[in-house]
């Protein structure tokens, strides 16, 4: 069965978590990460400063600094190396709201042969 797209996939930051190549790995597979809004995350998420915010007001960033110096350099890295942008994301979940997005994001990576990675390019089967 092909993974999909869904609201809890969706970092505060506005990172699609679905698209990961860490949360596309085999669950089995060391370094497996469910996402970011999942208790048992991803060892490097685990230190993310977006995702611990406290200047957050709701599910997604939000606060009087959006974006911070954080998210920019983040959305910059993304949009350079992996063609997505965090803040895209956001203002597009703000203007849309998280059920359009998700919807929007399966068609973009969701395909027959399974979900494309944003990291290394390729489509992952699923589980």
């Amino acid at each position: 069965m092909i993974k999909t797209v869904s609201k809890n996939l969706i970092a505060p930051c506005g990172m699609n978590c679905g698209v990961c190549r860490a949360h596309l790995r085999d669950q089995k597979e060391q370094n497996f990460c469910p996402g970011c809004r999942s208790d048992a995350i991803y060892k490097s998420c685990l230190k993310c400063i977006i995702r611990k915010c406290p200047e957050r007001k709701g599910e997604y960033c939000d606060c009087d600094h959006l974006p911070c110096r954080r998210l920019k350099q983040l959305d910059a890295r993304y949009r350079n190396k992996y063609d997505m942008s965090m803040l895209e994301n956001l203002k597009e979940i703000e203007q849309s709201g998280i059920g359009l997005f998700v919807e929007k994001q399966n068609k973009k990576y969701v395909f027959d042969d399974g979900v494309f990675c944003v990291h290394d390019k390729k489509h992952y089967p699923g589980s």
